[in-house]
């Protein structure tokens, strides 16, 4: 075809002293090639007057008009469709439809749905823009981890730290995030991704991550894909769906994939002569330049990726959440005890009683404790502080009415032993005397009071007025339990105990216990 004419070429060829036929030999016709040189002497047209110009400006200059036409179809307008393609839902299918509507109304001729679809992705390559058939505007975050890294060095010891970058672009406006970090653990993924809707200042529809293992468990050529409760936690907090691109699929995430790329330029690079001791004087040098990045203009079309997200895109993403998320663990299958209560780091929180036995699932914050039945939230409390120990944490309305499920203290403990006897109230009282505080008492007492499952009220109440008896103190438990073990309670009264100029080690049965009653 004559528009495919080299035209500058041809014309380079002849001021280099080349003839007709050499030109032809080059790869030009000799048709094309005598077409070229009669315009050029006919225009008075020479190299020096083309050298400066393109390749189709030559053309033109030699062939004015030539392959131009007007097209009989109406032309719709291209920058208005350009727009209404970034909306969601909109297709060039549905375009075209009102366009053709639009042409009947007015007796005009439509275009098909073919040339439609062309003539806007020549549109599109003429303007320098991104075209709108691949990607929405507000609908997708591709995130991932970048593979080069940072380092944070010690001031003191120049000991040196990797640090790795969570990378995330808006494939629309290719508005990017990055968030340095000390680790790839889940929890840091997770933070990682609570960081990221911060900075955009809103969430979207989709998520599209890698394969890893901080947010997908098994990801199969056929079925479904299995994400770990947490990150499908997160994504349900912010109204979003995880949809992991295939494995060894990068095309499927292509946006975040060329920024990992531009961060070993933008970041890494441009960082690459200044030290950071810590990680929030990295994460701000970090922040800097990133946004940066993304108000630098683009080369093949107009704006920035700032102008673009802030203009087109910012005002479709969802709103954030009024309460932030929180990070957290599952641990499944506790069982709850008969008091009650279901036992995390040796603390104990209560659930509603009629769960007594049942296995339950306990989802842990950083200040929450929230058991869970299947999907049904059975109860939650506020965690005990770090270091404490046996602390029960019961919701009246988790426990029926009654005194048998009242929390064990030392008024309910010296109720139980004024039931059972004078002497065993003296002995319980003793042992809440002998503590600083009662609830360093309720072992030791509650073991005494115990015995009464083994043995009757009334034999632990003689055995603890035996052990009165005695040099010790404060009787506890193992004191009465070797005169219950050996009937000592059933003996009645005598000399069970002899005073002796030191305490002896244990009980010492009288003279009239043995044979022949001499010692």
């Amino acid at each position: 075809m004559v528009r495919r004419i080299k035209a500058k070429l041809v014309l380079r060829l002849r001021a280099e002293g080349l003839t007709g036929r050499q030109i032809a030999a080059q790869g030009v016709s000799r048709h094309s090639v005598s077409a070229v040189l009669d315009a050029a002497d006919r225009e008075g047209v020479g190299w020096d007057d083309v050298a400066e110009l393109d390749e189709a400006d030559v053309y033109a200059r030699l062939f004015p008009g030539r392959g131009e036409h007007e097209s009989v179809h109406a032309q719709p307008d291209w920058d208005k469709v350009h727009r209404e393609l970034a909306r969601v839902g909109v297709t060039l299918k549905l375009l075209h439809g009102e366009y053709v509507d639009a042409c009947r109304a007015k007796s005009e001729t439509a275009m098909g749905y073919d040339r439609f679809c062309k003539t806007y992705q020549r549109h599109v390559l003429v303007i320098g823009a991104a075209s709108r058939v691949g990607h929405k505007a507000g609908q997708t975050v591709e995130v991932d981890w970048s593979g080069k890294t940072m380092q944070l060095s010690d001031p003191v010891t120049g000991q040196a730290t990797r640090v790795y970058l969570f990378v995330a672009t808006l494939p629309f406006s290719r508005y990017s995030f990055v968030e340095p970090t000390l680790d790839m653990k889940q929890d840091t993924w997770l933070r990682a991704n609570t960081a990221m809707f911060d900075w955009f200042g809103g969430s979207v529809p989709r998520i599209v991550p890698d394969n890893l293992k901080a947010g997908v468990i098994k990801h199969p050529a056929e079925g479904e894909v299995v994400l770990n409760d947490a990150y499908r936690e997160l994504a349900a907090h912010y109204s979003a769906a995880v949809l992991p691109g295939r494995v060894k699929k990068p095309k499927d995430k292509p946006s975040v994939e060329g920024t990992v790329g531009n961060v070993a330029t933008v970041v890494i690079a441009a960082l690459r002569d200044r030290t950071f001791a810590t990680l929030p004087e990295l994460r701000a040098a970090v922040y800097e330049r990133v946004a940066a990045y993304n108000a630098k203009p683009f080369q093949k079309r107009a704006g920035s990726r700032l102008s673009v997200f802030e203009g087109e895109e910012k005002q479709l993403l969802r709103p954030l959440p009024q309460v932030p998320f929180e990070i957290s663990q599952w641990l499944y299958g506790r069982k709850v005890q008969k008091n009650g209560h279901v036992v995390f780091e040796r603390n104990f929180y209560s659930v509603p009683y009629e769960n007594i036995g049942r296995s339950i699932d306990l989802r842990i914050t950083d200040t929450t404790l929230e058991v869970f039945a299947g999907d049904q939230r059975l109860t939650s409390h506020l965690l005990a502080p770090a270091g404490v120990v046996n602390e029960y944490r019961t919701h009246d309305s988790d426990l029926p009415d009654g005194p048998q499920y009242r929390q064990w203290d030392a008024e309910r403990v010296r109720e139980w032993a004024a039931r059972i006897g004078e002497d065993t109230t003296t002995i319980v009282n003793r042992i809440f005397e002998s503590v600083p505080v009662d609830e360093q008492g309720l072992d030791a007492a509650l073991a005494v009071l115990r015995m009464t499952r083994r043995y009757s009220a009334a034999r632990v109440e003689a055995a603890a007025g035996i052990a009165l008896q005695s040099r010790v103190r404060s009787p506890r438990y193992a004191h009465l339990r070797p005169i219950l073990d050996s009937n000592q309670d059933q003996r009645g009264t005598g000399p069970w105990f002899e005073p002796a100029d030191e305490e002896p080690a244990g009980y010492v049965r009288g003279a009239d216990y043995y044979a022949g009653g001499t010692r």
